[in-house]
């Protein structure tokens, strides 16, 4: 089973970006942790970040026919982005959406997800523990889909 992890824009700078918020954890950690956690699952897991709409979007294309499920940290384009949300429907990849704060306990403008509704699930406020949890439900939910 092949996965994506794709992380939006200023997630390169976790570690140095509002640690009180966003934690201490870089991003590079992160991706290697959870990258491990799939290993040991069975799964290859490749991360991709980008401060750039248009880089996203062509990520998720190329991952059209070879990917099996896609986590999915868009940061600020969550709220913004309706390229990212119809390349994610155009590919028909299942997804989930997760955040490392609780996006529903900040200002208004981060409640609405352009993402959302249609992932297979939403999760936030958990620091980097958010890939963990987004990670064990994508598999539980693409083996539920193969069995």
């Amino acid at each position: 089973m092949q996965l994506l992890l794709l992380n939006g824009p200023n997630l390169n700078l976790l570690g140095q970006r509002e640690p009180g918020l966003y934690g201490h954890q870089t991003l590079d950690v992160i991706e290697q942790q959870l990258k491990e956690r799939a290993a040991a699952a069975g799964v290859r897991l490749d991360s991709y970040q980008s401060n750039f709409e248009g880089a996203l979007v062509e990520r998720v294309h190329q991952a059209m026919g070879t990917v099996n499920g896609i986590l999915i940290n868009a940061g600020a384009f969550t709220h913004t982005s309706i390229a990212l949300r119809d390349a994610l429907l155009g590919v028909a990849i299942p997804y989930v959406e997760l955040h490392l704060s609780n996006t529903q306990a900040r200002e208004s403008f981060r409640h609405q997800s352009y993402l959302a509704d249609r992932a297979v699930g939403v999760v936030s406020g958990f620091g980097p523990f958010s890939y963990d949890l987004a990670l064990d439900g994508l598999l539980n939910y693409l083996r539920q889909v193969e069995a």
